[in-house]
């Protein structure tokens, strides 16, 4: 139960931590939002891993680092994936396909939960694909380049999940405790490539005032999410705890709504109440 708990949790904190970037976005190019955001959030990550002490092992540092490239590169395709107009097929394909992929890994890792916890799991998938359905724009053509942008964008994210539970693995075989190194390998990695990156765009603004607030408040609550996600996942299935904790549109959407006074479509309305199902039938 405490791992659902704290999927439940992660979720609700990459949720707002999307809704910041996305807020911080609309004024600084998305790659520097990207990148400052992951580099800012370390100091953070230091204090957590004096907190949650943990020994160093290799491969944990090394799946943490895997989990942060697919995370950087999943940013970036899907940012490009957006740029093609067509939100109401980009997003709920790319957030499907990322709860699909480790909800499939986990099950052939040899995990059997319950048909209720498998139910609400594929009610999870389901309201994730439309909570995150966006208004149709016209004229948006929807081409096979733009769904294999999506699809990529969304394998890529699922890989970050199932890297960071393969961290966890790899502490338990080497007998010991993942901790949050798994998350300072993904941190340091998403640095590392995005820094060139970050190099190449000299000219793009800076961010400063209210779009930098953003910035550094998305990369706390991101990074604390991937901490969250971390410890979810060494407590329960991943085929379970990975459809939970990628519910974070629904975080999303509700501030979208409360904040910019957003308008929520009846789709929108259907994926919250699968959302709340899905919740009830994994806690059963």
């Amino acid at each position: 139960m405490i791992g659902l708990v704290l999927a439940a949790l992660s979720g609700l904190v990459w949720g707002v931590g999307d809704f910041a970037g996305g807020k911080a976005s609309q004024r600084v190019d998305a790659v520097t939002v990207v990148v400052l955001s992951k580099a800012a959030s370390i100091p953070l990550l230091l204090i957590y891993l004096v907190l949650m002490p943990a020994a160093v092992h290799p491969g944990v540092i090394g799946w943490g680092a895997a989990a942060g490239a697919f995370g950087v590169v999943g940013m970036m395709v899907f940012y490009k994936a957006m740029a093609g107009g067509a939100m109401t097929i980009v997003a709920p394909v790319s957030a499907v396909t990322t709860a699909l992929l480790p909800l499939g890994a986990g099950l052939l890792q040899g995990e059997r939960p319950g048909g209720l916890a498998l139910t609400g799991a594929a009610c999870a998938i389901a309201a994730i694909g439309l909570v995150s359905l966006a208004p149709g724009g016209d004229g948006v053509k929807v081409t096979g380049r733009l769904i294999a942008l999506a699809l990529t964008a969304g394998v890529a994210f699922g890989l970050f999940f199932i890297c960071l539970s393969g961290a966890g693995d790899a502490a338990d075989a080497a007998g010991g405790d993942a901790g949050m190194w798994p998350i300072l390998g993904a941190q340091l990695a998403a640095v590392v490539l995005g820094g060139p990156l970050l190099l190449r765009r000299r000219g793009a603004p800076r961010p400063s005032g209210a779009p930098l607030r953003w910035l550094l408040t998305a990369g706390m609550l991101d990074m604390s999410a991937n901490a969250l996600y971390i410890l979810a996942v060494q407590r329960g299935d991943l085929s379970i705890i990975a459809p939970v904790a990628s519910l974070y549109p629904v975080t999303t959407v509700l501030l979208a709504m409360l904040v910019d006074r957003e308008r929520l479509r009846p789709v929108q309305l259907a994926g919250l109440g699968l959302a709340a199902t899905a919740l009830v039938l994994v806690a059963s």
